[in-house]
């Protein structure tokens, strides 16, 4: 092949990834708005208009039942547990069951639930904290999930919130959830949480995650019962209890190592009504610490979510290394090839700026895309080779075959 039919080539291809990326962008500016905001609700709508969200409740009587338990489980998280409890106990407009739930933690972690449980109950505040302390893990369950089983068995409420040890919680944020799904009258309310980023690097992995994953999961085709678009999140997943029960609960997935996902597949594929929702300032996390604080994260995660298929994970790879280097490839070429690898990055840059209602990043982080998309790759193929070389998932010092977890997952068909 020439050079000259080399460049065209080049050429061809990145104007259709162009395309595709510009595809995404349109599909993104039209559906991104779309998404409620918590913040901003149609109080008239929604029938919010004599509702108070600003009022404190009274302290708890023994008639005062709680509308909502939220589970918390938590191992080794003794930096972050007393802000996530402390936040939640800080809620205002509905009343809360916590159920915050000490997995197998070898540091303080229990030590600060079981202190912050009787400061509670002596200032007799509208909220009822329980703590759990579970030392043993059952065969044929992964720590966390059997952690979040143990926090439903404790539940009273027709309402359950799973959450994460180190998330941080607005006063409302679990009051405007509520009403919201009652309103809407939602079987699955998910609240995208609000990331605390401290470098722009951190916020191009994260831009960058964000827009690759929407290639599959589009936000606002959630709430379509026809689309097959479905999704959960670990630090705000909120379920009517009585659809918990009848998918199967956290009992149907024992040895599943994206239970927020997988919970949220279950609850679209059982025909129940999902929503996805925004709400800045309202629930946050540090989620990455670091450039490469993704890989971390996703040494348990990433293969996982391709269902430990190796073929999927092989296409994965080819495809974010063609997009990482198609482009630079052209732009080094000259002439079209190089209006062509603009073109993309152009196309990009217009994602980026339709996800930043639920981001909250910059568009310019495009222009970061192929280090960030790069530092993706590498944290997907490290969790492949990790998990075939060790024939398993070693996770929060417990260690989960290779085989077992295969056995007892299924497809995203």
């Amino acid at each position: 092949m020439t050079l000259a039919h080399f460049a065209a080539t080049i050429t061809v291809l990145c104007f259709m990834l162009a395309l595709g990326w510009f595809w995404q962008a349109v599909a993104a500016w039209r559906g991104v708005p779309t998404l409620p905001d918590l913040t901003r609700l149609d109080f008239a709508r929604l029938d919010f208009a004599c509702l108070d969200f600003s009022a404190a409740l009274p302290d708890r009587t023994a008639s005062d039942e709680p509308e909502l338990t939220v589970i918390v489980p938590a191992c080794n998280e003794e930096e972050s547990i007393e802000t996530t409890l402390r936040s939640l106990l800080a809620s205002t407009g509905v009343r809360l069951q916590i159920v915050a739930v000490d997995d197998r933690s070898t540091d303080r972690t229990g030590a600060l639930m079981d202190a912050i449980a009787v400061e509670a109950e002596a200032a007799g505040g509208p909220h009822r904290l329980e703590i759990i302390h579970n030392h043993e893990l059952p065969a044929g369950w992964l720590g966390k999930v059997h952690a979040l089983s143990l926090g439903v068995e404790r539940a009273t409420t027709p309402w359950l919130l799973f959450t994460d040890g180190d998330v941080r919680f607005g006063p409302r944020a679990a009051e405007l959830a509520l009403r919201y799904a009652k309103a809407e009258k939602a079987d699955h309310v998910v609240l995208l949480l609000v990331l605390e980023i401290e470098s722009f690097t951190e916020a191009a992995v994260f831009a960058t995650f964000q827009a690759l994953t929407s290639w599959k999961n589009r936000f606002w085709k959630v709430a379509d019962p026809k689309a097959w678009d479905f999704f959960g999140a670990g630090g705000f997943n909120m379920v009517r209890r009585e659809v918990y029960d009848k998918v199967g609960g956290f009992e149907a997935l024992r040895m599943e190592v994206v239970e927020d996902l997988r919970l949220g597949w279950m609850i679209k594929r059982a025909g129940y009504a999902q929503r996805v929702v925004v709400g800045p300032g309202l629930v946050s996390i540090r989620w990455i610490h670091g450039a490469l604080g993704l890989v971390g994260l996703l040494e348990k995660n990433g293969f996982a979510a391709l269902r430990y298929r190796v073929g999927l994970a092989l296409r994965a790879f080819i495809g974010l290394a063609v997009q990482i280097t198609l482009p630079l490839i052209a732009i080094a070429l000259g002439g079209w090839a190089t209006v062509a690898g603009l073109a993309v990055y152009a196309s990009m840059m217009l994602t980026y700026a339709a996800n930043r209602r639920v981001t909250q990043m910059p568009a310019w982080l495009a222009l970061l895309y192929a280090p960030a998309a790069a530092v993706l790759m590498f944290a997907l193929m490290r969790s492949t080779f990790l998990t075939l070389k060790n024939g398993g998932v070693q996770w929060r010092g417990t260690f989960y075959p290779l085989e077992e977890l295969r056995r007892n997952i299924g497809s995203w068909n």
